[in-house]
C-alpha cells in the first residue's frame, strides 16, 4: 500500500483524484486543505500538517494553488504568495519526511508559453508572460534545484483540464451553444489540446505505481480538437445540430477592434484566444509510462458536455480561453 498525501483536495482536480485513488486499495489517501470540512486522520489542515512531525507519506501530490484568472482581476503578488510560497512549504515538509519517495507537482502548461506558435514540448525554453505562468515556473525551478539524491520529483504541466462538475471556461461556451446561438467564428481554423480529468487521474496513479525518472512532463489528451469540432461535440451532447456561421475575418477583426475601446464581449485579445492554435505534446510521458489513456479526446469532451446539462451556468459569451 502506498500512503499518498494530496494538497488542495477541495478543488475540482482534487475531488476527482481522491475519488479515483480511493477506488484502488493500493492507495491510502490523506488530504490537506486550508479549512477541511471535517478534520481527522484523513483530512487535515495545512497548519496541523506543518506542525505534526509524526505524519509520513510515500508520495506527495501538490495540487493546491491559485488558478489562472481569465478576468485578470487578481493581484500579481497573490500568484507568487500562493503558488510559489505555499509550494516551498509543502516541498520542505516532503524533504523532512524520511518515508517520502516522490513529489508530484501539478504545474501548468502556461509555465511554458501563453501563446503557442509551435507544438509545446518539454524541449522548449519556458517563456511565460503572466504572473500565473511565472509563479508556476518559479515553483518548478525551486523544487528541482532543492531535490536531494534519493528522492524523486515529477513536474506535470497539464493543459486545460475538463470533466463533470468542472466550472471553468468550457461551461461558458457550452451555454452559448446550448441556447441555439450560432457560433460566429467558423471562418477560422484552429486546434487546441485539452485534458480529461479521468486521463489526468489515471496518469497520476500510474506515476505512483510505475518507475519513472524525475523530470518535467507535459500532459494532454492524445489528439487536439479544432474549435469547430468542439462546437459540434457540444451539439451532439444535447442532441442538437450546432450552428456555425462563417462571418468574413475582416468583419470579425473590425468588431474586435471596436470591442477594445467599447468593452464589447469580443475584443482583440479574446479573438486571438478563441482562434489561435495551442497544441501540447504528451509523447514524452506516454513513451515513459508505456500506457494508453483510458478516454479519447472526443469521448472525454462529450461526457463533460453531457454533465453540463445538470448545471446552472451564468452566460458570459466569448469567454472560452
Amino acid at each position: 500500500m502506498s500512503k499518498v498525501l494530496i494538497t488542495g483536495s477541495s478543488g475540482f482536480v482534487g475531488k476527482n483524484l481522491v475519488k479515483y485513488l480511493e477506488l484502488d486499495d493500493f492507495f491510502d489517501v490523506t488530504t490537506v486543505n486550508r479549512k477541511p470540512q471535517i478534520e481527522d486522520d484523513k483530512n487535515i489542515s495545512f497548519s496541523n500538517f506543518y506542525l505534526d512531525d509524526s505524519l509520513f507519506f510515500h508520495n506527495y501530490i501538490h495540487l493546491a494553488g491559485k488558478a489562472h484568472d481569465i478576468k485578470n482581476t487578481s493581484n500579481s503578488e497573490e500568484y507568487f504568495e500562493i503558488n510559489f510560497e505555499l509550494s516551498k512549504k509543502v516541498f520542505q515538509k516532503f524533504l523532512q519526511d524520511s518515508e517520502a519517495e516522490t513529489f508530484i507537482y501539478i504545474s501548468s502548461i502556461k509555465a511554458v508559453r501563453d501563446c503557442a506558435e509551435t507544438v509545446l514540448t518539454e524541449n522548449l525554453e519556458p517563456d511565460p508572460q503572466t504572473a500565473y505562468g511565472l509563479s508556476k515556473l518559479k515553483s518548478e525551478q525551486y523544487i528541482f534545484s532543492n531535490c536531494p539524491v534519493g528522492k524523486k520529483v515529477i513536474i506535470l504541466r497539464p493543459c486545460m483540464i475538463h470533466g463533470p462538475e468542472n466550472k471553468g471556461n468550457l461551461n461558458l461556451l457550452y451555454k452559448f451553444i446550448s441556447k441555439g446561438i450560432p457560433y460566429p467564428l467558423g471562418a477560422y481554423s484552429n486546434i487546441r489540446s485539452f485534458l480529461s480529468i479521468e486521463n489526468l487521474c489515471f496518469i497520476l496513479s500510474q506515476i505512483i505505481k510505475k518507475p519513472i525518472e524525475s523530470g518535467v512532463y507535459h500532459i494532454s489528451d492524445d489528439h487536439p480538437i479544432s474549435t469547430k469540432d468542439l462546437i459540434e461535440i457540444m451539439g451532439d451532447s444535447i442532441g442538437k445540430k450546432s450552428k456555425i456561421i462563417h462571418i468574413p475575418k475582416p468583419i470579425i477583426s473590425g468588431i474586435a477592434k471596436v470591442g477594445d475601446h467599447l468593452r464589447l464581449p469580443l475584443n482583440s485579445d479574446r479573438l486571438r484566444k478563441l482562434t489561435e492554435n495551442y497544441i501540447v505534446s504528451n509523447s514524452k510521458l506516454m513513451r515513459t509510462l508505456l500506457v494508453e489513456l483510458p478516454v479519447s479526446s472526443q469521448e472525454g469532451l462529450f461526457q463533460t458536455f453531457k454533465s453540463f446539462q445538470k448545471l446552472c451556468i451564468i452566460f458570459l459569451p466569448y469567454a472560452l480561453f
